[in-house]
């Protein structure tokens, strides 16, 4: 009777002030950093962009590789994050530093077994996406040196999801303007062949590329095992690996990968759906794709900080207050959908401005961009909501198995039926984007329900039971 009135006088922003400056904190870095891989990539892009088609699409192609090993290690960092938060809510930093551990382990691997794959055989992995023999020359002589920068981006990728895990967020944005200084300005005197080094090209790009990488492994590795006060990571602790919490690696990190696996048949399906339609609406769906991303960037940097919260709050097995936190962020988020809509619509004109397409382009771009003003809103609510407190609450295999069925029981089936019936673009784009909106409902239903609140955090290599959000 008591939990009953508790629920039910709930308030619906939290009192606790350190909850928002901890959202902040840790918010504003990851936002920025997002933000500045975002310009890395578009500074790439507008570089390449001026030597020509293969050189285009060849490096574009080369970068799926890059799509694979960042969902491989999308599943290492996200074991790390979940179970490290956890542990932290503990102070357990001695289970920490078994988990990062074993999270170099993984990512040595992806490293190494991506980096041979693309070194020896370039030319094979590019002809898996395209039979032009331009693009497969210089794709391949651009991944046969990209090849060697995965093993260090997965260390570093570990470095920073082990510094975000114990709320030492400021590092990993230091981190990303030194790459982006770096990246660009190597970009600019290899690609081009200035200050008296030769021009490069493709073969430049990929040369920074390399660089620069290198540089952001040794910062943030430097950082982790000589600098950090919080972890004190030190090299004899990669040599030991502790079963249990091996265990609960990868029983918590194979369902990231797997969300990661449907997110990448997504966009593929997205990609090749819309691919039946002319060059204006694949170069609509492009451009509203770039302002969707703009926008989600300062979204996800909140998610993410918020699932920094969830994990430190649950793991402390402080669970009413917890429960506080749930309905300030489905509310904080719902207002973020709201703002970012209507900066989709404010921004709608200027921004397909900057691009020189036809004028078909332009309309499908319009009537895109106005989709996404509204799915936008579903996406930062179900997003905060499904990633930030569920899946960081604990229940990892529910987003897993809830993105799983959207995408292939409501999403594909819907835009290929409105297809076949010969809809308009706008539709069958709103229907690659639907799930976004009802996804919605899920995530009330299941927030508010308080039972994806687990801790699955161990107490002297004992398993805890898994608490399910009740005191």
């Amino acid at each position: 009777m008591d939990f009953g009135r508790r629920r039910k006088h709930m308030a619906v922003f939290t009192k606790d002030k350190s909850f928002y400056k901890t959202l902040i904190t840790l918010a504003i870095p990851i936002s920025l950093q997002n933000l500045i891989t975002f310009a890395v990539n578009f500074a790439d892009n507008l570089m390449i962009g001026s030597l020509g088609d293969n050189a285009v699409s060849g490096v574009y192609v080369g970068n799926q590789m890059q799509t694979v090993v960042q969902m491989f290690i999308g599943g290492v960092e996200g074991a790390i994050l979940i179970l490290a938060a956890q542990y932290w809510g503990k102070k357990d930093t001695g289970s920490i530093r078994k988990v990062v551990s074993i999270g170099v382990k993984f990512a040595l691997g992806v490293g190494i077994v991506a980096s041979l794959i693309a070194v020896l055989f370039p030319s094979v992995v590019i002809g898996l996406f395209t039979q032009e023999a331009g693009v497969i020359q210089e794709g391949a002589v651009y991944l046969q040196i990209v090849g060697f920068t995965y093993l260090f981006f997965c260390i570093s990728q570990v470095m920073i999801a082990s510094m975000r895990s114990v709320e030492t967020a400021k590092i990993g944005l230091y981190i990303s303007i030194i790459a982006l200084v770096v990246n660009v300005s190597l970009n600019y005197i290899l690609i081009f062949g200035k200050l008296g080094f030769p021009a490069m090209g493709v073969r430049g790009a990929a040369v920074a590329t390399l660089i620069s990488r290198v540089l952001e492994m040794c910062v943030s590795a430097g950082y982790v095992f000589f600098m950090d006060k919080k972890l004190r990571l030190g090299f004899r602790d990669l040599l030991h690996t502790d079963r249990q919490l091996l265990k609960d690696f990868v029983r918590y990190g194979l369902p990231i990968i797997g969300g990661q696996v449907v997110w990448s048949v997504n966009m593929l399906a997205n990609t090749k759906i819309l691919g039946c339609y002319t060059a204006g609406v694949m170069a609509a769906a492009s451009i509203t794709g770039m302002l969707h991303n703009l926008i989600y960037v300062w979204m996800n940097g909140l998610s993410s900080a918020v699932g920094i919260i969830t994990g430190k709050t649950v793991g402390a097995g402080l669970y009413e207050k917890m429960k506080e936190y749930a309905k300030t962020v489905q509310m904080i988020f719902l207002g973020v959908g709201l703002v970012s809509g209507a900066l989709v619509l404010l921004f709608r004109d200027g921004f397909i401005g900057l691009y020189d397409v036809s004028a078909e382009a332009q309309a499908y771009s319009y009537q895109f961009i106005n989709v996404i003003a509204v799915t936008i809103i579903g996406t930062c609510y179900q997003a905060a909501c499904l990633f930030g407190l569920v899946k960081s609450g604990g229940d990892i295999s529910f987003v897993f198995k809830n993105d799983t069925i959207f995408v292939f029981l409501v999403v594909i089936p819907s835009a290929l039926i409105a297809m076949w019936m010969g809809a308009a673009p706008w539709v069958v784009f709103a229907c690659l984007k639907c799930d976004q909106i009802l996804k919605c409902f899920v995530a009330v239903v299941k927030i508010n329900r308080y039972n994806w609140m687990k801790n699955l955090t161990r107490d002297n290599n004992k398993k805890e039971e898994l608490a399910d959000g009740r005191e």
